[in-house]
């Protein structure tokens, strides 16, 4: 079968980033539903829409602490020249009235209580000659308004938030405080949600070493997997370490085979993809699966690859470990979001003025920079040295400054796009 990848050594020929992430797309699925109550549903993506049983509020309620009037009761009050009511009752929040309004008459009120029949209306307890908290005061027999009202004034009426029928939420979206409390507040206590995508993440090569071990001569420690790892706990999804593999091709083909049986969602790997003597992943997938495309035109992260194997995505990502965690966050974090369930996941961008020139070699660069806002605007400048193995770089960083294809100099007070990070 013939590679559906590009060889040619130059940039043209490549997949474009927009071309990748398009192939992305339309490759992944999202994962399944479940039912989630309410506090297990934060941060998840909700998987149905929802509309509302009832009206909201379902009854005409105060929206102050007061007095329910009748509005025709208070023609001529203002300050000075006070209307008197007949105090008939009290009326506390959870309680349907038991009273009924009628002329010159007002019952207490609090904030979330039902209005009871023959009131329009509700004054607030500052507008009345008893202006103090009303906590543990008796019932006054009468009270003194200095302002005059219209109908409605000061009450939710049924419905006025949402009618019975009303969309609440649409399916993809995020569930956070506001949406969770949302569907609270139609009554709904439990909710359909993707399920999580759950990511197998490995690391190959022969030169890494587990975090605390002993250093050796020619080791370095594997900074890829758990930089990935946490990655992926932070883009929403489960991440499931499998530790880090020799460069060998049959300790390759044997741990696929466990990543399979675990029946994780998508498979993640670092390094082993490019053109080494001992770059065995691509090869592997391409003759047990399928390989989508092989390499793209950016900077960093120019050998990733992209395929099926028995179904499950497979996403290798370039060994270095600034080019891992930028590709993760160019290609992985918007795969996640479909696959959690997410339509059209957003990134927050803005226009930064560069406070330096910035050079490029031709492929869409991300570029590792720092955004700030001064003289009322958002100006940019790079963390230093943009290395590929240089992590600090990106630790120092608290945005990716995209120079676009084909683009190799942009000069000092020009504008470029600026993905806001580690924030």
């Amino acid at each position: 079968m013939k590679p559906l990848y590009n060889h040619v050594e130059g940039h043209e020929g490549l997949l474009s980033v927009a071309q990748a992430l398009q192939r992305l797309r339309r490759a992944v699925q999202p994962c399944g539903l479940e039912k989630k109550d309410l506090h297990g549903a934060v941060g998840r993506v909700l998987g149905v829409p929802i509309s509302a049983p009832q009206d909201l509020p379902p009854f005409d309620a105060s929206a102050m602490d007061g007095y329910a009037v009748r509005a025709a009761d208070l023609r001529g009050a203002a300050q000075g020249k006070g209307v008197e009511l007949k105090v008939v009752g009290d009326i506390l929040a959870g309680l349907e009235p038991r009273l009924r309004l009628r002329r010159g008459t007002a019952a207490r009120v609090m904030t979330g209580a039902m209005i009871p029949p023959g009131a329009d209306c509700v004054v607030p307890v500052e507008w009345t000659d008893r202006p103090g908290p009303m906590a543990g005061e008796a019932l006054p027999r009468t009270i003194r308004v200095f302002r005059s009202l219209a109908p409605g004034d000061h009450v939710r009426r049924a419905g006025c938030h949402l009618k019975a029928g009303a969309r609440v939420l649409e399916a993809g979206r995020r569930l956070g405080a506001a949406e969770v409390a949302s569907i609270a507040a139609v009554g709904l206590g439990q909710v359909d949600v993707y399920q999580i995508p759950r990511v197998a993440i490995f690391s190959t090569g022969d030169e890494l070493l587990q975090p605390g071990q002993p250093l050796r001569p020619g080791m370095i420690y594997d900074a890829n997997g758990f930089g990935l790892a946490a990655a992926v706990r932070q883009a929403g999804a489960q991440p499931v370490f499998f530790g880090i593999l020799p460069d060998e091709r049959d300790a390759l083909e044997r741990l696929l085979d466990r990543i399979l049986e675990s029946g994780v969602d998508l498979i993640l790997s670092s390094a082993g993809v490019s053109m080494g003597a001992r770059d065995y992943v691509r090869p592997v997938i391409e003759a047990r699966g399928h390989l989508e495309f092989w390499r793209v035109n950016v900077r960093p992260g120019k050998p990733l690859a992209f395929g099926q194997l028995q179904g499950v995505p497979f996403l290798g990502l370039p060994g270095n470990p600034v080019s891992a965690l930028v590709a993760f966050e160019v290609f992985v974090r918007p795969v996640l979001a479909w696959m959690g369930g997410e339509r059209e996941p957003e990134r927050l961008r803005i226009m930064a003025r560069l406070e330096e020139p910035i050079q490029s070699d031709g492929r869409q660069s991300f570029l590792r920079g720092v955004v700030s806002w001064s003289e009322g605007g958002y100006r940019a400048r790079l963390t230093g040295s943009q290395d590929s193995s240089l992590l600090t770089s990106l630790v120092q960083a608290n945005a990716l400054l995209i120079v676009p294809a084909g683009v190799k100099e942009v000069a000092a007070g020009q504008f470029l796009e600026a993905w806001l990070i580690n924030s």
